[in-house]
């Protein structure tokens, strides 16, 4: 078994590509407020807040909504990169007494990669991996760096924003054969591969290709299937405030963890072939602790690497 050191010598670069936007949130109590989001800047904001400098490819307009993203992402040390679009995409959240949110979305997605630089690590998901024209700039990304970097991948399916559900479903199939790393909630799973097992889905996508596939579920915890093995991680007890960001906040930390153990780059899958299950299961805990914390405060408000680590 490789041994690793708890930090890298080298600080990887770390491309995340998707949309950024400002969540509009009605609550239950009929207050209504904005806070910057979207799936994939969440996991940039959350790997920012672990000290690891993250770029963000995404477009945003020059704007209002654009300014308050740009100094949300920039108060974590994330890198934007993307030339501005015509304005800046929202979502309307909507909470139930439970802290669950519905969404719909306003999305304006066209990225610009020709001067994009190869990383090593790349994560991709939600909203901007199915819709065009940008879909196919991810894939072409993802393509680029399948098997030269860690390439991670969450589904984050907002069935509000698709037509064509059976042209999606096989985007989704074609990005997760391709990563390395997959994240879904039990809710993707459902949407996916309706009435079907999470566990039985979670084995069959992890031998389509990645090496390591997990499904969060909630206040269940989550499961993860790496080698043909089911590992399963509690949930952490908290207060809940709401949901959002926090399967967001879980994908970042699960990045950031398996970065400490030197998965990046070329070598990111011989290391992750090498990885203990006990290093695993612990990565998968700290994830889990890190969404506990999101879930116990409004919006998408991840740790940072002093409250994670203390």
């Amino acid at each position: 078994m490789v041994h690793f050191e708890p930090h890298t010598p080298r600080r990887p670069d770390i491309l995340v590509v998707g949309e950024a936007l400002v969540d509009i949130v009605h609550r239950a109590d009929g207050s209504v407020d904005e806070r910057p989001g979207g799936s994939p800047a969440n996991v940039a904001l959350t790997l920012g807040r672990l000290d690891r400098s993250p770029r963000l490819l995404t477009a945003i307009g020059d704007d209002a909504h654009g300014r308050l993203v740009r100094a949300w992402l920039a108060e974590s040390a994330v890198i934007l990169e993307g030339a501005a679009s015509a304005r800046t995409s929202l979502a309307s959240a909507h909470l139930d007494e439970q802290g669950s949110a519905r969404y719909d979305f306003a999305i304006t997605w066209e990225i610009d990669t020709a001067r994009t630089r190869r990383a090593d690590a790349l994560h991709v998901g939600s909203i901007a991996a199915v819709l065009d024209p940008g879909a196919h700039a991810v894939a072409d990304l993802v393509d680029t760096h399948h098997r030269r970097a860690l390439v991670s991948y969450d589904p984050n399916v907002r069935a509000g924003l698709i037509d064509d559900e059976d042209a999606v479903r096989s985007l989704v199939a074609a990005l997760r054969t391709q990563a390395d790393v997959v994240k879904a909630s039990d809710d993707d799973i459902a949407w996916l591969h309706p009435g079907e097992d999470v566990v039985s889905v979670a084995r069959r996508w992890a031998a389509e290709g990645p090496a390591l596939v997990v499904v969060t579920l909630g206040a269940r915890g989550a499961i993860a299937v790496v080698r043909g093995e089911v590992l399963r991680v509690p949930g952490v007890p908290v207060e809940l405030v709401d949901t959002v960001g926090a399967g967001d906040t879980f994908m970042g930390t699960l990045i950031d963890g398996l970065l400490q153990t030197g998965a990046y780059g070329a070598e990111a899958r011989r290391v992750l072939a090498d990885l203990s299950t006990a290093r695993i299961d612990s990565i998968l805990r700290r994830s889990a602790a890190a969404a506990a914390v999101t879930v116990s405060r409004p919006g998408a408000d991840p740790p940072r690497l002093a409250e994670l680590d203390p």
